[in-house]
């Protein structure tokens, strides 16, 4: 059943003008051609008609956005993840978010023949982030543990080993050891990986007999570098330019799923943790060939960073035109303003062996070495003690409130980036000639 809200009072036909803007828009874009074989002039008119039902859709946001929320959760008692808040949002107030048809249509276009729906999605999530009551609320909805990890874990704390399509987890010793073993593309992240991802990370927080961490690259089939370890390449930008990487499944959902979980811990319901409703543990990661784009990105949020001599660093955020996550919130702090700048904006590669990679890693290990500097790293970050200053370390140097502003503003502005036209010319060629 469709519902509505009531009006603002300072714009009492607002929710009649955005409908018919919106209806408006629909039916001009329907009577074009697809948006990779548009005139310059159809173009101009398609984005004039979206534009006018998008700066409606943020005055009547800016206004409703908790209403909305509260409808869509039942006064916040119903956990919504962002996939399931975006769906409930577009059945129940048709106009204001793409409906899960038009979405699936969209999903089988390329990305330069997208209408850029997730634009309207983007619109709405940053309008609840932003929101003091229904941020929260949201974030704290995304550190619940996913049902498939809840699913699996049985099986882990059982036999102490999951294989999943892009990452491996095995127990030993109290260490949860995550493998990402997508050897045939250099562990490029994509909509199946983040979701690996965030399942390895539930369990490794969840199960008991886990008391800190290690993510590493796996060993390689990908013909370059087969046989040798890779940590990451980053987003598959063969996927991002097919149109197989989504808004919220990857991009939205990476920053407040698994990245977000091993800062801050999972959160469970359990009486007996009155202290705190997050499990959290110790982080290692290491790094093995080199850690491009998101690869960098997840070191920004590990406790302590291995990287063999032989490794480099980078985020070309400017070659590939999209905004590298939460690194530009992060960087800063590790590197100061004028190296993050250099990084982030002029693409920097970051090389282990240089001076400047001891601003992003802890150590430097020669590649044979890599082993054994692990296990010296783990041993040192298995404590009660390391637990409870590690929250209180990411308290004062992430404060939550912060990282909620900038989650806002970034959902929005990473979907306008992936429907911008310098980065659809931009992913066409590297999806061409990439892993």
């Amino acid at each position: 059943m469709t519902t509505t809200l009531p009006e603002h009072p300072a714009a009492p036909a607002l929710w009649p003008n955005l409908t018919e803007a919106v209806r408006h828009a629909d039916d001009l874009v329907a009577a074009l051609p697809r948006p990779g074989d548009r005139t310059l002039e159809q173009r101009a008119v398609a984005a004039a008609a979206k534009d006018a039902a998008r700066a409606l859709r943020v005055r009547y946001l800016d206004a409703h956005a908790d209403a909305v929320y509260d409808r869509l959760t039942e006064g916040r008692t119903v956990p919504l993840r962002l996939d399931e808040l975006v769906a409930a949002a577009a059945t129940a107030f048709p106009g204001l978010l793409p409906s899960a048809e038009r979405l699936a249509e969209e999903r089988r276009r390329t990305q330069a023949d997208k209408e850029g729906h997730e634009i309207d999605q983007g619109i709405f999530l940053r309008a609840v982030l932003r929101s003091p009551t229904a941020g929260p609320h949201l974030i704290d909805t995304m550190l619940r543990p996913t049902p498939r990890a809840l699913r699996l874990l049985p099986e882990f704390t059982r036999t102490g080993s999951v294989q999943l399509e892009a990452v491996r987890i095995e127990r030993h010793d109290g260490v949860a050891r995550l493998t990402m073993c997508r050897d045939d593309c250099l562990n490029a992240e994509d909509n199946q990986q983040v979701d690996d991802m965030e399942t390895a990370v539930d369990l490794a927080l969840l199960d008991p007999a886990v008391r800190v961490a290690l993510l590493r690259g796996g060993v390689m089939s990908h013909p370059r570098h087969r046989g040798r370890r890779v940590f990451s390449a980053g987003i598959n930008l063969k996927n991002l330019s097919s149109g197989d990487i989504s808004l919220v499944d990857f991009l939205l959902r990476r920053e407040l799923g698994y990245i977000h979980k091993i800062v801050r811990g999972v959160r469970v319901e359990d009486p007996g943790r009155w202290h705190s409703p997050h499990i959290e543990k110790p982080w290692v990661a290491a790094v093995d060939g080199f850690a491009i784009g998101g690869g960098a990105q997840l070191l920004l949020v590990f406790d302590h960073v291995i990287a063999a001599a032989d490794s480099y660093l980078s985020l070309p955020a400017a070659k590939e035109g999209i905004i590298p996550g939460v690194s530009n919130f992060r960087l800063s702090r590790f590197t100061g303003p004028r190296a993050s700048r250099q990084i982030i904006l002029q693409g920097r590669r970051i090389r282990a062996a240089e001076p400047d990679a001891r601003l992003l890693v802890d150590e430097v290990a020669e590649p044979h070495d890599m082993d054994d500097a692990i296990e010296r790293a783990l041993n040192r970050l298995d404590g009660e003690a390391v637990v409870t200053n590690r929250h209180m370390l990411n308290l004062a140097e992430e404060p939550a409130e912060a990282f909620r502003a900038y989650l806002a503003e970034f959902a929005l502005q990473q979907a306008l980036r992936i429907y911008g036209e310098d980065v659809i010319h931009k992913v066409g060629h590297f999806g061409a000639t990439t892993p």
